[in-house]
């Protein structure tokens, strides 16, 4: 049985996807911090980020640069965030959220958001990816 995310990667649990390449996936979090929140998983299944290879572990991190950039341009904002965490499923992701205040960062404040406001903010990120 798969992940969540693995789940969303293969088309069984719809997403707000961002990107995807052979190897990486990102979308927005449906349980956002801030508008713009993104997840950016490998596609492969692997529980921790230091069990990643030397290799894979530096393309996840090129590839949320990209994600990171492209949400930065997207979502006003003071900063984009980083945060990899990995307790809640046993896939690594990678956290990029557009911080506004420390409160953003600190995961106990949400965001709600309809479904018209994701597809608006991963429409804006989709048109600043950069390949």
């Amino acid at each position: 049985m798969g992940s969540i995310f693995t789940k969303i990667i293969q088309g069984e649990v719809p997403s707000y996807k961002i990107a995807e390449n052979e190897d990486f996936f990102a979308f927005l979090d449906i349980n956002p911090n801030a508008k713009g929140h993104t997840l950016v998983v490998p596609k492969i299944e692997e529980n921790k980020i230091f069990d990643l290879d030397e290799d894979s572990y530096t393309k996840l991190m090129q590839f949320s640069y990209k994600i990171a950039k492209a949400i930065e341009k997207a979502v006003p904002c003071e900063r984009v965030g980083m945060a990899v965490i990995g307790l809640e499923v046993p896939h690594v992701h990678v956290h990029l959220i557009p911080l506004h205040t420390m409160a953003d960062a600190t995961f106990g404040k949400k965001e709600k958001l309809s479904s018209e406001e994701f597809k608006a903010i991963a429409n804006s990120i989709i048109e600043k990816v950069e390949y």
